[in-house]
This record gives structure tokens, C-alpha cells and sequence, in this order.
């Protein structure tokens, strides 16, 4: 039985807004307290059927009721290993998320309810496929009101996908700091003028904003809300989902195809891919994160041998194509975001705790192995990181690590340092003596392999104080 004294004063950092309830860790467990104020909500969601619909379609991440009482009820939801959020995510990631939270809006309107707010960080992804969070969403609908979450799911949802549509995958990232959602107004006065002749995005965003200017002092809400029947608002739900689901992000991206673009053999690639298998094998691992692994394909390699595994990359054209295979293939192992290591994910919101930190996120899930393939020189020599520096930031969150060094003959490397032209000569450090020589502060050196028929050799550390 949980701690009752836990809800209180273990309450997760990103659970504060809402008086309905919050999250609270209970020692390692997360649970869910429901206050009073929400049970009217709660039995009848729950007397509705409703919850358990949603969870048997797999649109609703599963709870347990662990215990009741007049003061309070307490949920323990599946656990989720880890959680990414809107700006991390691929842009079919982002368009699934929306579709997910249109879908159960649509479903619980037919149902006499509604979701009360449209956050894109009600819906995280897990075991494959993005799943709704937030169990404390749901309010009663009542006939004729509009759906008030509508705005929010606009500059959570529509919005950002709109403007990476016109604009790229960056768009995404200013999620970050908008966690509350994007500005309307700096939504419709990025997209291209011609999207005004669009009478979907004209309604939906450009009407939008002129009427948030509009009625923008209206402090004391005096304007009157507009009456809306439920098949109105069911109509407009389609079109928002219909439009969603069409989006394409045709955006060319670097490293999408990065293995057409490999520069060693069939021979070098069974060798490298044999090795980790082995040293994954060798320290049992249940969890593992590559760093920078594209597409997923090493992550595959391994996949059979352990039970998480999570696939991050700066470059959201990979990440989409890893997504796409999990999809395609159904794997529920398989976690993969956009990541960018010279840049990890800061913490954001009230005391910049509301979201946690990249490196406080990977600390907190404790992976047993790290590996970071064919990432080092970029780290070292488009980033101009230090070996010392970047060995710190792994030390953070690895157990053991493998990692993969090219060396200097590598054509990647070479390319690199051509590209430093007249400051060439100031990264003659860049050899696998000094990187051997910047990691052992932080780890203790345990294997190292030259990969057969290649420049590059593979190394597995331990860290020294994990």
C-alpha cells in the first residue's frame, strides 16, 4: 500500500497544474492521486467504461485503483521507462501524438465527456506507439459548449506541424520554449501568406489569431462563448484529423540514408556488429541507449538480448525512418527521438524542473550499457569538444560504453579536418592515444578492438564510479 504522506511531499516536479490531482513518487513507484474535487469525474469515468475502452484500444496508458479513501484515491499507472517529449519527437511521432489525442477527444465526446486540455505532453511514446498519460484529462461534456481544449491542441498540435510542413523540423524544436504551446499569433505569422487562401488553415489558424487580438483585453470574459452542437464539433474533429493525417514533412535531411553513405565494407560492418553483440552479451544488459544510431540498425543487432532499448539521433529524418520500422515491424522494444549530444535537452518550465533535463532524464533510467558509434569525431571535430569533456558527459549516465573510434586514416575524419582548413594543425590532438588518455578520469578501460578491415577500433569502458 502506498504512503499516504508521499502524495504530498514526493510530488513529481511536472504535476502541479492541475487541482484535479497529481503524480507523487511513492520510493521508486509513480502513482497518481486523485483530489476530491475530481471524483465526481473519476466514478463516472469509470462506472462509464470509458477508461477501460481506452485502454483496451491501447490509446491510454493502463492504471490500477491501488487504494480509496474519502480524502483521496490513489492510481498506480504501467510504468513507462522513459519519457520524451513534443521537441524530441519526429515529425510522424508528432503527427501520431495529434491523431492520438483527436481520436480520444472524438471518442469521449460520444460518451459524454471531453478531454479539458490538449497538452502535447499528455501523450508520450512506449512499447512502439504513442499513448495518452494524462488519466485526470477528462471532464463532462455539457450540450453546446465548445471544446475548450480546441485552442491548445492548435499551438500544441496543428500548429507546429503546420509550420514543419512549410519550414522543416526546426519549427519543432521551439516547442522548447513554449512549453505552454506556440503563440497563435507567431504561428499564423510564420506560414506563408498563401496558407490564408487555405480555408482549412484560415479558419483554424489565421480567424484564430485575429480573434485572439480581438478580444485579447477581455479580462473580465465578457465575450460571450459561441453555442457549438456536439455533431458540429464532431465535424470539425474529423476535419482536424483528416488534414492531420495527410501532413508530410518532405524535408532532406543529412544522415536519413546514412548507411548508403558508410565508409567500410560488408567485412568491417559483421566484425563491428559481432563485437557489440558479444560485449552487450558479456555484461547482461537489460537497457540499452545508443547515442547517435540512426536508423536503429546496431540497435536491432542486440535487440534480442535485451529488453529496452533506446535509439536517439540529431537528425530527425533517421529518427523518422527508425520510427517508421518499429511501426512497420511491431516492435514494442525499440524507443527512438532526436537527440542532439552538443545540445542535450535542458530542464524547462516553473523552476526549470516541469520538464526534466536530457542528462537527468538518462540518469534517472540507469542504462546498463551505452554505446556511441561513429559519433566521437563529430563530437570532437565539428563540435570541437574535448575528449575530457566529452567523457564527463558520458560518465553522467553510463554504466559501461562502447564506443567507436575512428582514426585520423578514417575518410570520415579526414573529411572533417579538411574541412578546418588554416586551423587544420590545432586538432592534432585528435588521436586514440589522447582519447584513450581524456577517458581514463572517468572510466576504466576494458576491451579494445581494431574493427577488421577498417580505420576504426571499438572500445568498452567501465565507469569508475558506478
Amino acid at each position: 500500500m502506498p504512503n499516504d504522506s508521499n502524495a504530498t511531499s514526493h510530488i513529481h516536479e511536472a504535476s502541479f497544474r492541475d487541482p484535479s490531482g497529481h503524480m507523487f513518487w511513492d520510493g521508486e513507484v509513480l502513482r497518481r492521486a486523485v483530489n476530491p474535487i475530481y471524483f465526481p469525474q473519476y466514478h463516472k469515468l469509470k462506472e462509464s467504461g470509458l477508461f477501460d475502452n481506452l485502454i483496451k484500444k491501447n490509446l491510454l496508458i493502463p492504471h490500477e485503483e491501488t487504494s480509496v479513501s474519502e480524502d483521496q484515491i490513489i492510481l498506480t499507472p504501467e510504468p513507462i521507462p522513459f519519457i520524451t517529449h513534443p521537441y524530441e519527437w519526429s515529425f510522424e511521432q508528432y503527427k501520431h501524438a495529434a491523431l492520438l489525442t483527436l481520436q480520444i477527444q472524438k471518442y469521449a465526446l460520444s460518451k459524454g465527456f471531453i478531454l479539458k486540455d490538449a497538452s502535447a505532453y499528455n501523450v508520450t511514446f512506449h512499447k512502439g506507439k504513442a499513448v495518452f498519460i494524462d488519466t485526470l484529462s477528462f471532464d463532462f461534456y455539457q450540450e453546446g459548449t465548445p471544446w475548450r481544449a480546441y485552442k491548445q491542441f492548435i499551438t500544441h498540435f496543428l500548429g507546429p506541424l503546420v509550420l514543419a510542413k512549410y519550414h522543416g523540423m526546426e519549427m519543432i524544436k521551439m516547442m522548447q520554449s513554449h512549453i505552454d504551446g506556440m503563440p497563435i499569433k507567431l504561428i499564423a505569422s510564420l506560414l506563408p501568406g498563401k496558407t490564408k487562401l487555405n480555408s482549412f488553415l484560415y479558419t483554424n489558424i489565421h480567424l484564430l489569431a485575429k480573434l485572439e487580438k480581438k478580444h485579447h483585453t477581455d479580462y473580465k470574459a465578457e465575450t460571450k462563448i459561441a453555442k457549438i452542437s456536439k455533431k458540429a464539433q464532431e465535424n470539425i474533429l474529423t476535419s482536424l484529423f483528416e488534414y492531420i493525417k495527410k501532413l508530410k514533412c518532405e524535408e532532406e535531411t543529412e544522415w536519413g540514408n546514412y548507411y548508403d553513405k558508410i565508409n567500410y565494407n560488408d567485412t568491417a560492418f559483421t566484425a563491428k556488429r559481432d563485437l557489440i553483440q558479444e560485449w552487450v552479451k558479456d555484461a547482461q544488459a537489460r537497457k540499452v541507449i545508443d547515442i547517435g544510431g540512426n536508423d536503429g540498425t546496431f540497435g536491432r543487432a542486440i535487440a534480442d538480448h535485451v529488453e529496452e532499448l533506446i535509439v536517439t539521433d540529431i537528425d530527425s529524418g533517421a529518427v523518422a525512418h527508425n520510427y517508421h520500422l518499429v511501426q512497420q515491424n511491431g516492435e514494442t522494444k525499440m524507443l527512438p527521438f532526436v537527440c542532439d549530444v552538443l545540445q542535450p535537452v535542458p530542464g524547462i518550465g516553473f523552476n526549470n524542473t516541469e520538464r526534466d533535463s536530457l542528462i537527468d532524464r538518462l540518469a534517472t533510467y540507469k542504462p546498463d550499457v551505452v554505446m556511441a558509434l561513429a559519433l566521437i569525431h563529430h563530437i570532437t571535430l565539428s563540435g570541437n569538444v574535448p575528449f575530457k569533456k566529452s567523457a564527463e558527459f558520458f560518465a553522467k549516465f553510463s554504466k559501461y560504453l562502447i564506443i567507436e573510434f575512428p582514426k585520423r586514416e578514417d575518410s570520415w575524419v579526414e573529411s572533417l579536418l579538411v574541412r578546418k582548413r588554416e586551423f587544420k594543425e590545432h586538432f592534432d590532438f585528435y588521436r586514440w592515444e589522447n582519447f584513450e588518455k581524456g577517458y581514463e578520469s572517468h572510466f576504466k578501460l576494458l576491451k579494445k578492438e581494431t574493427i577488421a578491415d577498417s580505420n576504426r577500433i571499438l572500445y568498452l569502458f567501465e565507469n569508475r564510479n558506478k
